[in-house]
């Protein structure tokens, strides 16, 4: 028996590959389903089951494409309904994988279908559950993305609870617990940044499995949970209608284009997504671009800032990442991208294009500044880090919220922008110069190199917190 764990850091997710006796099951994969296909051939095993926790909201899994590939069954738990063929299995219903067996546990809360997998190894012992986002490493999913009509998330907060008590508390302690997520994710409010553990361990430190009543739990659960993503609903729908094959997708976007074609496409509506790091946007880019660089947690925030998942998108990438964007553009159900810059903004530079660079400062040049006289400095952290400390008089803008804010926010104003290290202040400061704020400046280093400098901060929130 085999068990390996593929985590993802950009999306904070686990895939699971499941290997016995030539047979393997893969959880909840990701969009590209090669590398899954891959790692069975190498092994000389076939891929019999695709496992699905339940239907993601953050990101597209890549069952369908998998499925079609392989042969392999769709495995979702009872409430699931698919467009595709797909195996509904019902409660403590055994699959049988080579010489194990994988039992599937209805455990709803998180949403109404959301199903643990209880591996059974070839003695018949119960190894490990794959918990989905049933239960993470110091945390329990959020019980608000299912809501209907006739259920509220204290509804489904309430289900979760009685799942974890009849369902997987009841396993022995010494289970081994591999959640879909880790730290980062909007799927939990304080997921651990490790991502596995035991089931006795998690019985010890996780405040859900701890001795609280079913109301206590409820409102622990339902309190202050942040807004969900906008894509969100829309990845959900994907995952149960299907989609346009990744092969399909890659296909579309890895086509050159040549700096008139871009401001061609552009003048139809296309945006321009440049994916290099924030030092090399600043430097020079295409007016109108947003920069959401790949380095960092590159396809949520596109999910969460770019609100229409149908928009053409133009890549601007460095030399030889162009799949790699477009690829982690369709984790998240972007899979409009129509090409790409080709080699790269250097043929932009070269055609004697306008070139737009955003004015930089350092922290000292900041210190400088605002010893000289009051500046506009917006914080564009989570509000929880802006709490943490921030710099006096600033103003907390969370980049999530970004949209909302700009609108009380005087365009004619000069404003400097900082998050913790530059990553999301080069995003926000692009989204403000698209939408006509042309006196943006950047703090290179953000709040990391403010803290180094002679900057008065506080440790408490001041009313200028715009929310």
């Amino acid at each position: 028996m085999k068990v390996e764990q593929l985590y993802t850091n950009c999306l904070s997710e686990s895939a699971y590959y499941i290997e016995s006796n030539g047979e393997v099951a893969i959880i909840d994969p990701l969009r590209d389903p090669q590398p899954y296909i891959d790692q069975a051939t190498k092994a000389g095993a076939k891929i019999k089951y695709v496992l699905e926790t339940h239907f993601h909201a953050d990101f597209v899994s890549g069952h369908v494409d998998l499925a079609q590939q392989t042969g392999a069954t769709i495995v979702f738990g009872p409430n699931a309904q698919t467009s595709y063929s797909a195996h509904i299995a019902a409660d403590n219903e055994i699959l049988q994988l080579g010489n194990i067996q994988i039992k599937v546990l209805h455990t709803p809360g998180h949403t109404l279908e959301s199903t643990t997998y209880l591996l059974i190894d070839e003695n018949g012992n119960e190894h490990a559950i794959f918990s989905g986002d049933t239960l993470f490493i110091g945390d329990v999913g959020r019980p608000d993305l299912a809501v209907k009509s006739d259920l509220s998330s204290a509804d489904l907060a309430g289900l979760l609870y009685d799942s974890l008590r009849n369902k997987i508390m009841v396993l022995p302690d010494d289970l081994l617990v591999y959640p879909a997520h880790g730290a980062g994710s909007a799927c939990g409010k304080n997921i651990s940044k490790e991502t596995w553990s035991t089931l006795g361990e998690q019985k010890k430190s996780n405040y859900a499995l701890s001795d609280i009543s079913k109301q206590e739990f409820i409102t622990q659960l339902t309190k202050n949970i942040p807004a969900a993503p906008q894509y969100f609903p829309k990845n959900v729908l994907l995952n149960q209608q299907g989609y346009e094959s990744h092969a399909q997708v890659l296909a579309n976007g890895l086509k050159p284009l040549s700096p008139e074609l871009v401001e061609n496409e552009v003048g139809n509506g296309a945006l321009i997504l440049d994916t290099r790091s924030p030092d090399i946007f600043r430097k020079g880019s295409i007016s109108g671009a947003i920069n959401i660089g790949l380095n960092g947690s590159f396809a949520t925030w596109v999910g969460t800032l770019i609100p229409d998942i149908t928009q053409p998108i133009i890549v601007i990438a460095e030399l030889g990442s162009e799949e790699e964007a477009i690829s982690r553009l369709s984790r998240v159900g972007f899979d409009n991208t129509i090409g790409f810059l080709t080699n790269g903004f250097d043929s932009w530079e070269s055609s004697e294009r306008s070139v737009f660079a955003v004015p930089s400062l350092t922290a000292e040049q900041l210190s400088k500044q605002m010893e000289i006289g009051q500046i506009n400095l917006i914080d564009v952290r989570s509000s929880s880090e802006y709490s943490s400390q921030h710099v006096l008089g600033s103003i907390n803008i969370p980049l999530d919220d970004l949209e909302k804010g700009m609108s009380q926010l005087d365009k004619t104003a000069k404003f400097y922008i900082h998050c913790k290290s530059g990553y999301r202040s080069m995003i926000a400061a692009s989204i403000l110069l698209k939408n006509g704020f042309n006196n943006i400046v950047d703090v290179q280093g953000g709040f990391l190199a403010i803290s180094e400098h002679n900057i008065p901060t506080s440790k408490y929130r001041c009313p200028t917190t715009i929310d």
